[in-house]
This record gives C-alpha cells, sequence and structure tokens, in this order.
C-alpha cells in the first residue's frame, strides 16, 4: 500500500491541498493527469515526477516572489521556471495530486558554484532555506532535490541530480573538475506546508537585493559563466 506504515494524521496532512501546495487547482491537477503511468509503482512514479519537474521547469533564482501566489505549485507551471523551493513545492502537489504523501524539506547549504552577479546580490555563498521534497516509498521517507535542470547542470559543469526513488538526493558534493559543488549546513527538516513565516524574514534578512530584482537574466548570466 502506499501508504503503510504511515500515521492516519501524518498521511493525511501530506496529502492536503494547501494555500502554496495548491494540489486542487486545475493546473496541479492537469498536469499530475499528463505525468500520470497507471500501471507504475510509487516508486516508479514519483522517479517519473521527479524528471518532469527537475528538467521540465527552468530553475531561475532572478524572480524571488515570496507571497503565496509567487510561491504556489500552479505558478511555477504556469511560469515554466522556479527557484528551489516553488520547484520543490510543484513536486510535493504533483505527488499529492496522484495519492503519494509528499512534504516540503529546507536546510542551509553552502553553495560553490554560482554566478557573480548573483553572488554579488546574496553577499554569501549560503543558500539559506534551500527546498527539497521527502515522498513516502515503500514505508519511509526519501529526500529528492528537482531544483537544477540538467541542462544548467551542464553548463555549470555539475552532475545533475538524479532520484531512483530508493536512495536521498540531495546534492552532489563534487562538481565535474572535482571541486566541492554544495556542502549542507543545517537541515531543518520537513514541513506540510511551505513555512512561509519562517522563509521570508530569513530572506529579508540576507537578500534584501536579491528579493528586490526584477531584471532577469538568468539563463544570460549562466551562458556568460559557462563561456
Amino acid at each position: 500500500m502506499t501508504h503503510a506504515g504511515l500515521d492516519p494524521v501524518q498521511r493525511d496532512a501530506a496529502l492536503a491541498s494547501t494555500p502554496v501546495i495548491d494540489v486542487a487547482h486545475p493546473r496541479v491537477q492537469a498536469l499530475a493527469r499528463e505525468l500520470q503511468w497507471p500501471q507504475a509503482s510509487v516508486r516508479e512514479q514519483a522517479v517519473h515526477l521527479y524528471g518532469a519537474v527537475r528538467d521540465g521547469f527552468l530553475y531561475d533564482p532572478y524572480h524571488i516572489d515570496l507571497s503565496i501566489e509567487g510561491m504556489c505549485a500552479s505558478t511555477v507551471i504556469e511560469r515554466g521556471k522556479g527557484w528551489c523551493v516553488p520547484k520543490a513545492t510543484l513536486l510535493a502537489a504533483l505527488c499529492r495530486a496522484l495519492g503519494i504523501p509528499a512534504r516540503i524539506g529546507l536546510a542551509d547549504v553552502k553553495n560553490h558554484v554560482t554566478t557573480p552577479r548573483l553572488r554579488a546580490m546574496m553577499d554569501t555563498d549560503v543558500f539559506y532555506r534551500h527546498g527539497y521534497v521527502l515522498i513516502w516509498i515503500e514505508g519511509r521517507w526519501v529526500k529528492a532535490t528537482p531544483a537544477f535542470n540538467a541542462t544548467l547542470c551542464e553548463k555549470m559543469r555539475v552532475s545533475p541530480l538524479e532520484f531512483d526513488g530508493v536512495h536521498d538526493s540531495i546534492s552532489h558534493p563534487f562538481d565535474l573538475e572535482g571541486q566541492q559543488h554544495m556542502e549542507y549546513l543545517t537541515d531543518h527538516g520537513g514541513y506540510d506546508e511551505v513555512p512561509l513565516d519562517e522563509i521570508r524574514p530569513v530572506f529579508e534578512r540576507y537578500y534584501a537585493r536579491l528579493i528586490a530584482y526584477r531584471g532577469g537574466g538568468w539563463q544570460q548570466d549562466v551562458e556568460q559563466h559557462a563561456g
């Protein structure tokens, strides 16, 4: 059974439609139907959803909107892109839409591969409240991080994160040259809803310039960095 071993209260919370993980939204429901594999196991379905979110929606940290509308899963679908937390939100919403319990995970990580402009706007190489997903598969929570699409990873000389539904997929510690890529500093655990009241003050404290920025240009920055 999909939910075997999961407390009923936890199960219901990890399947609910919420303001940010807006499972009931027509865009989320439509995409879930499109991505559904009727004969797949829970693990196979989760892996398929992971790939669809990781590579079907571009990572873009240059449009951070911390409102409910700006963060919700349906908005990622509408825009075709998002940064780490909204992309994790979309994966969680799609899992829930297909009856797979899922939660949002947050961690503070040190990212050693960024573009010069992003690094300048952040004033730090620490990404606070980096988003991932906890998915209930075969009786346990498995971690998946769908943030960085494969084309971005190729240009940034980083191996894309793969997810097999068995092992946690949160970060490759080294890039393709053997240099350290990402280091997890603090794992804040899982949430049934995206905790905007926790995320907002952290971002306002550390990323005021990045939040205010609306100039776009992430893809151009990546191309210049790769060149």
